[in-house]
């Protein structure tokens, strides 16, 4: 694995920070580290890490993981040119989020897809949720959005979301919120092909994870292609049959 840093200056930073932050949010104790794994995510990887940059500038963010799984189309770079640090990973979102992991030296984590970018607002929430005295027995992820206006973005996100708060499943697209000391005591991402973030909130259980009041948006681009009934319907029975025992290898030729 292979680790290469680059800082992006002051400067870069905006001077003038959202209300969410400028308005009385203080960095929390200890340090935050988002980890994200990309794959030629050269298109929606901006976006995530725009969202970020204030939160950096103002201390709630002290480091960003870029977990790599190969990309040839410039990924890397477009990340070091946000400060972030890129490490190189086996390609798979299991092995990248475990590599990305091990490289932080946060306190905290926070995972998130590149193809998601967190609204507005998502900063207060975060800090508070992290000076609450049981938030490092706690995971967190955050409500989903997609990044299209439609009977069916809604329905899914609905759908969503109520599979987090009521039966502790949040998709990857909802990103995790984890104490470093959580995430180790429970064995952390595990390098699967498929349903790594299933796996892991299986091991933290319904009672140790919140839903924050708080929005991530995510990329409607495989629903668009896919369909608003077909994707869903295939995600259900990825789940069902991962739930009955089938490894995830073997859910992997039909998740695609």
């Amino acid at each position: 694995m292979s680790l290469t840093d680059s800082t992006l200056p002051p400067s870069s930073f905006p001077q003038v920070l959202p209300s969410s932050i400028a308005a009385g949010v203080q960095a929390p104790e200890g340090t935050l580290s988002v980890v994200i794994p990309t794959l030629n995510a050269r298109a929606r990887l901006p976006g995530c890490l725009g969202a970020l940059r204030a939160a950096r500038a103002a201390s709630l963010v002290d480091q960003v993981i870029v977990a790599d799984g190969g990309s040839s189309d410039g990924t890397p770079e477009i990340a070091r040119g946000f400060g972030a640090i890129v490490v190189a990973a086996p390609t798979g979102r299991g092995p990248q989020l475990a590599a990305g992991a091990k490289a932080a030296s946060g306190d905290w984590l926070l995972f998130l897809h590149a193809d998601t970018k967190l609204a507005e607002g998502w900063e207060r929430v975060l800090a508070e949720h992290l000076a609450r005295p049981d938030a490092a027995a706690m995971a967190a992820a955050f409500q989903l959005a997609f990044d299209e206006v439609s009977d069916g973005a809604a329905r899914v996100a609905r759908l969503a979301n109520w599979r987090a708060r009521r039966l502790g499943l949040p998709y990857g697209d909802q990103g995790l919120l984890i104490a470093r000391s959580l995430y180790d005591g429970v064995g952390g991402y595990r390098e699967l092909a498929l349903m790594e973030d299933v796996d892991l909130v299986r091991r933290l259980g319904r009672h140790r994870l919140q839903v924050l009041q708080a929005t991530a948006v995510t990329s409607a681009a495989r629903y668009q292609r896919e369909g608003w009934w077909r994707r869903p319907a295939r995600n259900l029975s990825v789940l069902a049959l991962y739930l009955l025992g089938v490894p995830p290898r073997f859910l992997r030729r039909l998740y695609g």
